[in-house]
């Protein structure tokens, strides 16, 4: 794979990560609070701009929807 075909990985800081900062929630608060098997790292790699298959994005969608009590949608969560 030549470097033109390269898909891009590392996205910068996603919305995720102001919404946590917003609401004071840290990584273990989605994880301690979600019903599917997310981790800490999950949350992490999402928020620092990762990319994240779409199965990830929605446990973490659920996830942060349940704490929050809000109902955001993914692309108020991701930008990419």
């Amino acid at each position: 794979m030549n470097m033109n075909n390269k898909i891009e990985r590392d996205l910068g800081e996603q919305p995720i990560a102001k919404i946590m900062a917003e609401h004071g929630f840290k990584p273990n608060d989605l994880v301690s609070n979600s019903t599917e098997q997310i981790t800490h790292k999950m949350v992490a790699r999402a928020a620092k701009g990762r990319r994240l298959n779409l199965k990830i994005q929605y446990r973490l969608l659920n996830a942060l929807n349940k704490v929050s009590g809000k109902q955001y949608v993914l692309k108020d969560l991701f930008n990419y």
